[in-house]
């Protein structure tokens, strides 16, 4: 990458281990809250039509729920946003069961597990939920997953002018897998990024590569969220920002490569 890419950052939407939403994480970020770890806590997916909720997995709740926080937020109509769908593996639950099911007797695969199972699942229930015909990427790239997200997220927004939401996220997996894949629960950040700012912008981001050391974060339980769920690689990031302060901050790629992203608020 040998240019920066920038855009306004006019929307955030969270939700993590002990952090219900993006009021609940910015208080803690600013330490204005203690952080306790908990359960994540997934909402219903009221948007969606009955027969489509009923068959919503865990992906699809959080993907949905902090979706519609960072578009309420900025104040955006979901239905013209341009998405980019980033995680690090496809939904952990549901992998399991086709696991199972696969080494039973009965291989009959259920269609709407199937359908669950895919990487894009996600995307496409937002689609169904927003009505939305803008171009979607759906991306993966491991422990990188939020920084390739990003970065094209960002490509988007110079190149086509047009307001993007990421939305990274991931989700945990049982045993045996989860002794591979240890990621501890849901968890996603979403970031409405848009090419000019507007009346809800926070800040403005540039991002450039850099070979220096990924940010931590002070709060020990916060840097083990943030090492064990790629998309909490964004916690950084979010700190700056919860802070409403200038500066700059390194969030982790694929090394030797990190992502260097100066803030700058509004």
């Amino acid at each position: 990458m040998n240019a920066s890419l920038s855009a306004w950052v006019s929307g955030i939407g969270l939700l993590a281990p002990g952090l219900a939403d993006w009021p609940a994480a910015r208080a803690v970020l600013r330490g204005e809250a203690a952080f306790t770890p908990a359960p994540t806590i997934l909402p219903a997916p009221a948007i969606l039509p009955p027969a489509e909720r009923r068959r919503a997995s865990r992906v699809v709740k959080l993907t949905l729920a902090i979706g519609m926080e960072a578009a309420a937020h900025a104040g955006a109509d979901v239905a013209t946003l341009a998405t980019v769908f980033s995680a690090s593996g496809a939904d952990g639950h549901t992998c399991h069961a086709l696991c199972e099911q696969l080494a039973s007797d009965d291989r009959q695969i259920s269609p709407t597990r199937f359908t669950n199972s895919v990487h894009n699942a996600a995307a496409g229930y937002w689609g169904i939920a927003t009505h939305a015909m803008a171009p979607c990427q759906v991306i993966c790239a491991y422990d990188a997953t939020f920084g390739a997200g990003l970065i094209d997220a960002l490509g988007q927004v110079v190149l086509d002018r047009q307001p993007t939401l990421l939305i990274s996220y991931d989700s945990e997996y049982p045993e045996p897998l989860h002794a591979t894949r240890p990621i501890p629960d849901v968890a996603g950040v979403a970031l409405l990024l848009t090419p000019e700012p507007g009346e809800h912008a926070l800040a403005h981001i540039t991002l450039a590569t850099t070979p220096a050391p990924a940010a931590k974060l002070g709060d020990p339980a916060l840097e083990a969220q943030r090492q064990a769920i790629p998309a909490l690689r964004a916690l950084p990031l979010l700190e700056l920002l919860a802070g409403g302060k200038a500066g700059a901050v390194v969030l982790d790629y694929l090394a030797p490569t990190q992502l260097q992203l100066t803030v700058t608020p509004c």
